[in-house]
């Protein structure tokens, strides 16, 4: 006879020993609570459909009412692609860790969870006497729970099981589930002692990571840590890997944002641990009502025989008499809801005997028992970047209604733009970065430098037109000094003579590199130049400057005037730029040198390209717009910030570089642009076509033995993995191809006017700010959201040329910070890369530029024709 195992979580809620009886109270006083609000305010909690009795007529509903899509989308999604979901769970670790744990919240019935089971025992070459994996399903009803286990176990999926995974249940709520997690309840005798991974070459990922990098994957340096970064190799972080599974949109049950908070909670660590999330799309308001209220009245029964549940907590199960009652249901569009009541046929009162008086209950009055949040493109995006939550990769049921989301907590996230401020209520997006900003910045900027960066490439230069890699860590703290130095009328920190060697980088004329804007004296023996050691603790008491600088503006030692607040923004900006710029510097030594960025999970390139290949395109390629007039640019005046009326009223003040003021006006007459940027594999068909000869090969592609490859920060990848990216090449080579095409690059204005009008932004899922380590598929164009989408994580070309125009004025702060440029050789280019900093690629205001045969920007660009 079969032995479940069954842990009882449950007295982690409470110290009761009886924990059944301090169940019983919670649900109780809950119950209580939400009866004694106003009428047509009261409310039931969730909880109470799901006794044993509800958890079988949720069964019911599950596979006996069609109309209710949400359990067969996420289904077929298991169905399909189970096999491939968990590879990619294992992406990160290599393959499976013996005494990893998949825990599942909600577990119900296990009948789509059986299809992960059974996809984990293909993860297991042979059975083993240790088990190496341990499913847990956590459930509120331990004889439902002990029902569903003791059916998986009989079942064919369970004789797959033995050996290989070991089904267990967990009995408590999500709260308490997690909070034994957190406290190491896992961790203890029955998980195996020394885990050792099982190598994916043994089971069935020939070729997934043949494109992986085969550089180190951890860095060395002395002394590089100012916020702690944490290897998964590391001493203390030994803890098995933990697949958490939330399924059937079950979040959706949460209020607006108290989601996110309830995610942020799980105890998730980065390089390891995943989240497997089920989320409802924002479908339509028919289709949503019909799947929650199906005709055969499967969904009704469930519903009502929660009353019974409820007055069983209140001790009369009939205190809730069935015929007083019916259920009734709507979406609200707006809020993108699904809200389930009671409603009450006729005017009568109950008496629980734990209230001093009777609550009455009016005819027609509606009790809430259950809402189910659906989520657009933003909703998910947002929820995700609240969470401190990262999408590893996306499947879609072929109605395309539901998704699965598989997700990590990686070592950072940029948040949404309404972060916190240094002003009171101060919510501007692109005002003052704030301490937290900055903290965050600094963890991106020493996860690129002290873990992307071998100790061997230090002092090479992985491209010819900038200096080699050790100059940027000794730029970015010494240019941050500078300025802190200028505002405050202090001295440098110490080394001052630092300021000599790393104030500013070059730029130089790509068809002759001694042409260059003026720029520092930088040593040119390895042996002359600072060393790590130094530079690192100079950078360390730089930042420390910093945070006396916000803690003397929060105890009003310095007066937080308009000059303060854009020296904070452009030396915050300016470290969003190099980070950019540093990355693509070093992805041309991806697979030769440079470490991919551990403890986030690497691409599984063959499932990725699958899903790009077979995404819908746009059903035609391109959209007309105007005739219009757009505005470009911001008036941020820096001379005004002396003036006594604006030095410091200006919390709603959006700052920004010097080449983005004044605003103007431009006429945009009436055009037709490609939805998408042009496409490594059209750009490429190009090159080998007739055309053969007039593009040069651009600089994010690689020839590897004759076979053309796209290079990313995981190491090089052959061009079909990449075919539906957007092409990363020189203005020179996109203006030939759009030529050729019978088109053109478009202008600044006409292209502001499309990104104004179709760009989805961060918060609605652009692919910025290190969602991605790579380029992506495009998304405008889509047949949802008015066409609205990213471009796939790429500055775009114009063929504006980057000068002076009326009403220009160079910075005081920074003079030769646009001017330099103005040399007829640049081109203003728009939007953000994968790298690019949120605050940069969201204020659309800002202009970056490149010369227009530089070869290793990552900017791509649309074809634009005329009317």
């Amino acid at each position: 006879m079969t032995t479940l195992q069954i842990v009882d979580v449950r007295p982690h809620d409470k110290p009761s020993s009886d924990s059944s009886s301090s169940d019983a109270s919670d649900i109780q006083s809950q119950i209580i609570k939400g009866l004694m609000a106003a009428t047509n305010e009261k409310t039931l909690p969730t909880m109470i459909l799901y006794d044993e009795r509800g958890l079988r007529l949720y069964d019911n509903i599950t596979t006996k009412a069609p109309e209710y899509y949400l359990f067969g989308a996420e289904e077929q999604i298991l169905q399909d692609n189970a096999g491939q979901i968990v590879d990619v769970m294992h992406q990160h670790t290599g393959g499976v860790v013996s005494g990893e744990v998949v825990l599942e919240l909600g577990a119900g019935a296990l009948h789509k969870t059986s299809h992960i089971l059974h996809a984990l025992t293909n993860l297991v070459p042979v059975a083993t006497p240790v088990v190496p994996i341990t499913y847990y399903a956590l459930d509120l009803e331990e004889r439902e729970l002990k029902r569903t286990l003791m059916e998986l176990h009989e079942s064919a999926v369970g004789s797959m099981l033995v050996g290989k995974v070991e089904a267990k249940g967990m009995l408590g709520t999500y709260d308490t589930g997690l909070k034994f997690i957190e406290e190491g309840g896992l961790q203890g005798s029955n998980l195996a002692d020394g885990a050792l991974p099982l190598p994916f070459g043994s089971y069935k990922f020939d070729g997934t990571r043949q494109y992986s990098s085969q550089a180190s994957t951890g860095s060395s340096f002395p002394d590089s840590s100012d916020t702690e970064i944490t290897s998964p190799s590391t001493p203390g972080n030994d803890q098995t890997p933990l697949h958490l599974l939330f399924l059937g949109s079950s979040l959706g049950n949460f209020k607006r944002g108290e989601g996110a908070e309830f995610l942020r909670a799980f105890p998730l660590e980065p390089g390891k641990d995943t989240l497997l999330l089920g989320l409802d799309h924002d479908n339509g308001r028919e289709e949503i009502e019909l799947a929650y209220n199906d005709p055969q009245g499967h969904t009704r029964d469930f519903i009502l025989n929660g009353l019974k549940a409820a007055g069983r907590a209140l001790g009369d199960e009939s205190m809730f008499a069935q015929g007083n009652w019916e259920y009734v249901n709507t979406y609200n569009e707006s809020k993108r809801c699904h809200e389930a009541y009671y409603r009450c046929t006729q005017t009568h009162d109950i008496n629980p005997p734990v209230t001093l008086k009777p609550i009455q209950f009016l005819e027609g009055e509606l009790v809430n028992m259950e809402i189910s949040h659906k989520f657009s493109e933003s909703d998910t995006y947002t929820l995700f970047a609240e969470a401190n939550l990262r999408p590893i990769q996306r499947w879609t049921d072929n109605t395309g209604r539901y998704s699965l989301w598989l997700l990590e907590r990686p070592p950072f996230v940029f948040p949404l733009l309404d972060s916190p401020s240094v002003v009171p209520g101060h919510t501007n997006k692109f005002g003052i970065p704030s301490i937290e900003d900055w903290s965050n910045m600094w963890t991106v900027w020493d996860f690129i430098t002290l873990r992307m960066i071998p100790p061997a490439m230090l002092f090479q230069k992985p491209i010819d037109l900038r200096h080699i890699c050790l100059f940027y860590l000794g730029h970015i703290p010494t240019f941050l000094d500078i300025y802190l130095s200028r505002f405050l009328d202090e001295p440098h920190t110490e080394p001052q003579e630092f300021k000599h060697i790393f104030e500013r980088g070059i730029d130089p004329n790509v068809d002759d590199p001694t042409q260059c804007h003026p720029h520092s004296m930088v040593p040119t023996k390895d042996d002359d130049w600072p060393s790590l050691h130094s530079i690192l603790a100079f950078r360390n008491r730089v930042r420390d400057r910093l945070r006396k600088v916000y803690s003397d503006i929060a105890e009003g030692k310095i007066p937080l005037t308009r000059k303060v607040a854009r020296v904070l923004f452009m030396t915050f900006e300016h470290e969003g730029f190099h980070a950019e710029t540093l990355l693509y510097m070093l992805v041309q030594r991806a697979g030769t040198g440079t470490i991919p960025p551990p403890d986030f999970s690497p691409p599984h390139w063959e499932s990725l390209a699958m899903q790009w290949q077979t995404a819908p395109k746009p059903a035609v390629a391109t959209v007309e717009i105007g005739p219009s007039t757009v505005t470009l640019g911001i008036d941020d005046i820096e001379e005004e910030d002396t003036e006594p009326t604006k030095c410091y009223g200006f919390a709603d003040h959006i700052f920004g570089w010097d080449n983005e003021s004044p605003s103007r006006q431009a006429e945009v007459k009436a055009f037709r642009i490609e939805w998408r940027p042009v496409t490594n594999g059209e750009f490429y068909e190009f090159y080998k076509g007739a055309e053969q000869g007039k593009v040069k090969f651009p600089a994010s592609w690689e020839d590897r033995n004759g076979e053309t490859c796209v290079r990313t920060l995981y190491g090089p990848v052959p061009i079909k993995i990449a075919w539906d990216w957007p092409v990363q090449t020189c203005y020179d080579n996109l203006s030939v191809y759009a030529s050729v095409k019978g088109g053109r690059i478009p202008t600044e204005p006409e292209l502001r006017l499309f990104l104004d009008k179709f760009s989805s932004g961060y918060e609605g899922g652009a692919n910025v700010g290190f969602r991605n380590w790579h380029p992506v598929p495009a998304t405008t164009g889509g047949s949802k959201h008015g066409g609205k989408g990213h471009n796939g994580g790429v500055w775009e070309w114009t063929s504006t040329v980057f000068g002076k125009y009326d009403g220009f004025v160079p910075s005081t702060l920074y003079p030769g910070y646009s001017a330099d440029f103005f040399d007829e050789s640049h081109q203003v280019v728009m939007g953000g890369s994968y790298a690019t900093i949120p605050r940069i690629s969201e204020r659309r205001s800002v202009r970056n530029w490149y010369q227009r045969n530089y070869p290793y920007s990552w900017t791509s660009a649309r074809i634009a024709y005329d009317v």
